[in-house]
């Protein structure tokens, strides 16, 4: 037993446990106390043998209840007789309820014997007149009974219609008052908004400095919009209707022989189609709205503020366009209406003929609101949500995460700008607060004895942080924003509904946010998430310029156009298909790259194919493998096999009077002889400059009889040219002569006759695979000669020509040669001409500055898997990221990036190999051999 001593110091002995000297004191005297909570308070008044009619507790014994505390022996200290006050006060406070709670509980009671008295004598009352009246007098009652009773059920019939007439119909469910026909909506009497539909651009896959500059490109986007302006960014995930895709990849029939591929060809694709996301669409959407008395004066500022957002955008790189009403309804009926497979048909003739207003064309059958955390509209379940920001840091990437989910989701960002003066005020004021706070904290740490210095962590950050918020608002260009971040999930039906909230609560999770349903707040959170530019969700999050652009709108973009688009495989991001239309490029010049093996040839004849089973391009083809001529002659193409045992002539003195856009077609003509000159004569440095004024000189003469007499039979030949160098005195004309008469009377005379081929058909393959080391780059020479005269054919009755040279390093070579290529990039566009060059090695297009010019002249680049180096030469010339170079870096057949235009885009294509098509353009041995089982000729076989 240990002793103790009260406050005159005499020495006393304590009961059962030892106690230390202050374990019974208040809770701001000792923290070893337990903290006495209110809510304890009224589970222990619940509880407490009391209110079985114990008298109320009072003094020590209430301590003693509450903690355990023993009265000690001896006089009270102060201490002790204030924590003995404050218990009898807890005390009292409890008692105080109780009895009110008593009184209340009574006065019920009263209540309901007082009704069920009434009651019981009313119930006597009739029993008693139902027995003392005759019958008599009951039948003549009864006729009134039945009279008043029927009142009474007429007037009950009136009370419940007049309850119908106040229920809310769909329509007045959506809340706005009119939709213009040029997409200007008054949401609300003084509220007006327009919407303008934006396009994705490469964000994710950009390097850091491009991602750095779009992230401040948007940042200044953000800070355009001022207080007066309220925005919303929406991005809307929806299962659309396919048709509008299967209009695009539709091929007509032509009722010709190639039906049977076309048919195959269009299968393939909507094969493709099916892959990409089940149809999944992905939209973007800027609403902005602005407080005006009436139309005329919401009109001109809305469209200025829609011209200042649109040249905003331009600066991002990204396509943008404005909303009409029917495009805006359209929105909203998708919304409504999921489940309908049926099409939104609207037009405003139809409203003023049927005097229905626009939101009869989009409500959808009924909304039912009457769980709090879910609702219907139609047959589709739907759940709104907030997201609520936690984390001290974001990410660019989460956003990007949200839309890449594979199901319904709608995501709204309502912003709205604070003016500056306001904002900074308003954080002027919170640093004061926060001083406020650490200055009272430390007087009471003066009061208690211990060092002023030591205040709670938390007003030290955020005193810290107020600051900095304080400092970029007034000189870091730094604006604030109220932001509110919904969700709407939808599904068909109330277990898939909780698994899409899961997975998008999940993504939320996983940076530190969380997604939190909207209790009891399920229709305003629906309305918030139509695009109309109101958030009628009172819950905001201030964040400052930099946070709130952290939400990036761009992900990576798609390559998806109407018209005559080709089909060049998936998207490997998003899995949707890529049609692209060459022809809209403001270049159309085209190169397929690749090792050996990545399916470069068969990228040019899945292409080639496209364009014979969609356009009415003429298509010519330079083939010196041989390996095209399956694919053509399944075409019924005209394959021109150029050798020396072939009895098929081209003669490259061949012209056209339309071969120069001027009046001398002479000055393009002699620069092509004095290409195929250089190649015949030679030479570590080409012609000498006396050796090509004569072979102008003699190019003049040589076609004056023609161009006096265009018949066929005056064609000049390379012989006649060869006798006009023979005439001439210089010794270099002789030394030219010479050279060229092996062409001429010698072995390699293939190119000394007259044109003996029809090249007239719309599909024709020069084949010169067996013209031999020394003629072949001269016969790709004259196969670019002839292409360059069927352009200009072909101008004058505007058909488009597309001109695809297989192992293009070849004519780079040579300088003239490569000179002529280089004229033809840049002139054949002029000239409706679309050549595509196909090689391996992006050095060959690299060897000089002039050659350099077929590369910076190509707006379509389609990069199969790359060598070390050339991916190096790639990353620098087309600005191509580290992430986007892994797609051409040990990839597999059919995989690469696109480069079309400005745009750069991952693709991935699996042809499906059973296919006839598959057959006819692929050159495995394998599938050669698969070739023959189907009957399908080879080059060799014919």
């Amino acid at each position: 037993m240990e002793k103790r001593k009260d406050d005159k110091g005499q020495s006393q002995h304590t009961e059962g446990s030892v106690y230390q000297e202050n374990w019974w004191l208040d809770e701001e005297d000792s923290e070893e106390l337990p903290v006495f909570d209110p809510d304890e308070a009224e589970d222990y008044a619940k509880h407490r043998q009391r209110l079985t009619g114990e008298p109320v507790v009072t003094g020590y014994e209430a301590l003693e209840r509450r903690r355990g505390v023993r009265r000690p022996r001896r006089k009270l200290t102060r201490r002790e007789k204030r924590a003995l006050k404050k218990a009898q006060k807890y005390e009292e406070k409890l008692h105080k309820t109780q009895e009110k709670e008593d009184k209340k509980r009574a006065k019920q009671e009263e209540k309901q014997k007082a009704r069920e008295e009434k009651a019981e004598e009313k119930r006597a009352k009739k029993e008693k007149n139902r027995k003392q009246k005759p019958q008599s007098s009951a039948s003549a009652k009864g006729k009134s009974k039945v009279k008043s009773s029927s009142v009474k059920k007429a007037g009950s019939k009136g009370n419940t219609a007049s309850k119908k007439e106040k229920k809310i119909t769909a329509q007045q469910s959506i809340p706005y008052r009119e939709m213009g026909k040029d997409g200007i909506c008054r949401v609300e009497d003084g509220y007006y908004s327009k919407t303008i539909r934006f396009y994705d651009i490469n964000y994710q896959l950009a390097q850091n400095e491009d991602k750095n500059t779009i992230f401040e490109n948007w940042c200044d986007f953000l800070n355009y919009f001022d207080s007066t302006i309220h925005f919303q960014l929406s991005f809307i995930n929806h299962h659309s209707n396919m048709t509008e895709y299967e209009d695009v990849i539709r091929i007509k029939k032509q009722n010709d022989s190639f039906d049977d591929l076309r048919t195959e060809f269009a299968q393939m694709l909507r094969n493709q189609l099916a892959k990409g996301n089940n149809g999944l669409v992905r939209t973007k959407y800027l609403t902005f709205g602005i407080e005006a008395d009436n139309i005329r004066e919401a009109k001109p500022k809305l469209e200025r503020i829609e011209t200042d957002i649109l040249n905003n955008f331009k600066i991002l790189g990204v396509s943008a366009y404005p909303l009409n009403g029917v495009e805006r309804l359209q929105i909203m009926y998708e919304t409504f209406n999921q489940d309908s497979k049926v099409p939104f048909q609207f037009s405003y003739d139809d409203v003023l003929r049927t005097g229905l207003n626009t939101k009869d064309y989009i409500a959808p059958s009924s909304f039912l609101f009457k769980n709090g955390k879910d609702f219907r509209m139609g047959d589709t379940m739907g759940a709104v949500s907030y997201l609520q920001i936690l984390a001290p840091e974001l990410t660019d990437k989460m956003l990007a995460e949200f839309l890449e989910m594979d199901c319904n989701l709608l995501v709204n960002l309502h912003i709205q700008s604070i003016d500056q003066m306001k904002a900074i005020k308003l954080v002027k004021a919170k640093v004061t607060d926060i001083n406020r706070m650490k200055i009272e904290e430390q007087k009471k740490a003066v009061r208690s004895g211990y060092d002023m210095d030591i205040i709670p962590s938390d007003l030290n950050t955020y005193g810290g942080e107020a600051k900095r918020l304080l400092e970029d608002l007034q000189s870091r260009n730094e604006r604030m924003f109220l932001v509110t971040v919904v969700f709407l999930n939808t599904a068909k039906d109330k277990q898939e509904l909780e698994n899409v909230v899961f997975q998008t609560a999940g993504i939320a999770q996983k940076y530190n946010c969380a997604l939190k349903r909207l209790d009891y707040q399920q229709e305003p959170g629906l309305m918030s998430c139509l695009p109309l530019g109101k958030n009628w969700i009172p819950i905001k999050r201030a964040l400052t310029t930099t946070s709130t652009a952290i939400f990036v709108p761009f992900t990576t973009q798609e390559l998806f156009m109407a018209g005559e688009s080709i089909y060049y495989g998936l998207n490997a991001l998003s899995n949707n298909l890529i049609m692209a239309d060459r022809k809209k490029l403001k270049n159309p010049n085209g190169l397929i790259v690749g090792t050996p093996g990545a399916g470069k040839s068969f990228a040019a004849k899945r292409e080639i194919t496209n364009v014979f089973i969609v356009t009415k391009d003429d298509i010519i083809i330079c083939d010196p493998e041989g390996e095209y001529f399956p694919l053509v002659r399944a075409f019924k193409g005209q394959v021109i096999r150029i050798s020396p045992n072939s009895h098929d002539y081209i003669n490259p003195m061949d012209i056209n009077l339309n071969y120069a856009d001027d009046d001398d077609p002479l000055s393009l003509k002699s620069d092509f002889i004095l290409s195929l000159c250089e190649l015949i004569v030679g030479g570590k440095n080409g012609l000498e400059p006396v050796e090509k004024t004569i072979i102008d000189r003699c190019v003049r003469l040589v076609y004056q009889d023609y161009l006096e007499d265009p018949v066929p039979e005056k064609m000049p030949i390379l012989e006649d040219l060869y006798n006009l160098l023979r005439k001439q005195e210089e010794a270099e004309a002789q030394r030219l002569a010479t050279a060229l008469e092996i062409y001429v009377n010698g072995s390699l005379k293939v190119f000394n006759h007259r044109t003996n081929v029809e090249l007239n058909n719309r599909l024709v393959c020069f084949d010169i695979k067996d013209l031999g080391k020394q003629l072949k780059k001269l016969g790709m020479l004259i196969v670019q000669d002839q292409v360059w005269n069927r352009v200009t054919i072909n101008r004058s009755v505007h058909k488009s020509t597309r001109y695809y040279i297989d192992e293009f390093h070849l004519l780079l070579k040579e300088e003239q040669t490569a000179a002529y290529s280089v004229e033809i990039w840049k002139r054949f566009r002029k000239w409706g001409g679309i050549p595509t060059g196909i090689t391996q090695n992006v050095k060959d297009l690299l060897a000089s500055r002039e050659i350099e010019n077929i590369f910076e002249n190509s707006d379509f680049i389609l990069m199969l898997n790359q060598a070390s180096g050339d991916r190096q030469i790639l990353a620098k010339q087309l600005n191509i990221s580290p992430h986007q170079l892994s797609y051409v870096t040990n990839s597999g057949a059919g995989e690469g990036l696109i480069f079309y235009g400005n745009t750069i885009i991952p693709f991935k294509d699996r042809f499906d190999n059973s296919l006839m098509l598959y057959a006819l353009m692929s050159s495995k041995p394998e599938d050669v051999e698969k070739r023959e089982k189907l009957g399908i000729k080879g080059r060799d076989d014919v």
